[in-house]
This record gives C-alpha cells, structure tokens and sequence, in this order.
C-alpha cells in the first residue's frame, strides 16, 4: 500500500503549534504567519482525515490522534538535526560511542583527550562511564573499556594494560605502615571483588586474620578513593591510575607489594563491523597504552 505523501512543513508546522499549544506562537517561532501555520494543520489534517487539535477561543487543545503523533515526529525531527550537525564544513563528523569504567576514564583517558581530539577533529566522541557492569548492545556502544580477564561473552577484546593493585592510604596512616604485617587491625576497602584483600594477603606470605578484618565495599575505586583521602581506611586499588594522586602526595603507597587482579581493555560486538572512528579511537588508544 502506497504510504500518503506527507508535507514536512506541514509536519513541522503541527509539532510546533503542539508544543506551545498556539498558532501565534508556532508562527513566531517558523517566522511565518499566523495564517500560514493554521492553513498547514488543516492541511495535514485533511489528509489524515483525522482531527489533530481543538481549537479553542483561548489557545488549542490537543487531541488523542495529535498525542500519537507529536512524540513521533519530535524525535524524527530531532535524529535529523543530529545528523545535519554532523556535517561541518562540507565534511562529516562521526560519532564514537564509548562507556569507560570510571577508574581508567578518570586516570587515563581524561588527561589525554585533548590529543584524540586534535588528531580526529571529525570524530565525535561520546564518552560515558561504568562500574565494571556494561551491556554494550543495550546502551548503543561502539566501545566499552572495562577491566578484567579479557573474557566477556559475544565480545572482542583487546588487552589496554595492566594495572596491578597496590595498597593505597592517606599520608598520615602511611606513618604507620613500615610492614606488610601493619595492615592487621586496619580497616580495608575494597570492591566489589571480595578475593581482593586475600590474593594480596597471600602475597605478603601473611595468614588471614581471624575473625577477618572490618571492610568497606564499593562499586567504585573512585569513591573508594575518596574515601581514602579522608582517612577512612586502606585501598587495595591500581595504583597506575592514580599516578597524579602519588605525585602530587595526597595519596601513599607504603609497600612495592602489588597482586594483579586483571588488565583494562577495549571491547567491542563481534557482531559490530568496525567503522573508521572506532578503527581511529582504537588505534590511538592502543599507541597511548603501550
């Protein structure tokens, strides 16, 4: 069946009289008349052979069939005005989809986006960040940079680096950590990862206390950091990513000991033909890690 051939103006004129629930105002707003708006919604909806508005002596009223349409052509209408933003120059800019967990996006990937951005002015980079929990088909990415064993299922995965975790702690409660051993009694932070404290207990070549020690989880090394700056307790966290706190001070590592947990890499969709802005972003991401 032959789809009806449907004015844009006309579309357009209607999407604006429903949200300010006025010709006058749509009018304004297109620069036209006040006439020509309500000559297009008549149009359309003689075409429609349905009733978009009531009209009022004090403004207009939408109807039902107006309802069902509005939200329809907003978001039409916004989509193309994403895409035409794209263009600049004659040239198209591409959007990057990427979702960081919020440790590397802090620690790594912030302080070195101004060079992506200058090397690929034409990739529009959209970067938001996680916990460690990502569904890149559900939330429409390109990329997910994610921490772990490099093993997350329907997903390529390309290994950033590794990031042992170190014991991390405020300057004054570094006073009093000259050994492994002086942990004991201390409260620990920790994510959501509960094998953590152990693996670096074993390390050290320490038993586990008993009764265990009092901890703090968080789904962030980004709180759990926080926490640390106000004393809280001792972070077991990858220190990689949070060299700017070590050299400027406001954060101690009082032992070389470390115990790697895993690396952070770059994931993708199998099922996701790589396009030029993933292929740049990658590129460029792979050459700042190595």
């Amino acid at each position: 069946m032959d789809r009806p051939h449907l004015p844009l103006n006309a579309l357009r004129a209607f999407e604006a009289s429903a949200r300010h629930c006025s010709f006058t105002k749509a009018a304004i707003e297109l620069c036209v008349t006040q006439a020509a708006v309500s000559y297009q919604v008549k149009k359309l909806e003689e075409q429609l052979n349905v009733r978009l508005f009531k009209r009022l002596p004090r403004g207009l009223m939408i109807t039902q069939e107006g309802e069902s349409l509005l939200p329809v052509l907003q978001d039409s209408f916004d989509r193309m005005a994403g895409v035409l933003d794209r263009f600049q120059g004659g040239r198209f800019r591409e959007v990057l989809s990427v979702g960081a967990v919020g440790t590397f996006a802090a620690g790594w990937l912030f302080p070195r986006l101004a060079d992506f951005r200058e090397r690929h002015p034409l990739v529009d980079l959209r970067l938001s960040t996680h916990n460690n929990r990502v569904d890149i088909a559900a939330e429409g990415l390109d990329f997910a940079i994610r921490f772990g064993d490099g093993a997350w299922h329907g997903t390529a995965a390309a290994k950033l680096c590794e990031a042992p975790f170190s014991v991390l702690c405020a300057p004054d409660m570094a006073q009093g950590l000259r050994t492994p051993q002086d942990v004991i009694g201390k409260t620990l932070l920790r994510s959501y990862r509960p094998e953590e404290w152990t693996r670096w207990f074993e390390a050290a070549g320490l038993p586990l206390p008993v009764p265990p020690h009092k901890q703090v989880v968080f789904d962030s090394s980004l709180t759990m950091m926080d926490a640390v700056l106000q004393g809280v307790g001792l972070a077991l966290a990858p220190a990689l990513m949070f060299r700017r706190h070590l050299a400027g001070g406001s954060i101690c590592q009082p032992f070389d000991l470390s115990v790697n947990m895993g690396s952070y890499w770059l994931t993708h969709l199998k099922s996701r033909t790589p396009t030029p802005a993933m292929e740049a972003f990658r590129d460029w991401l792979m050459a700042t890690t190595r």
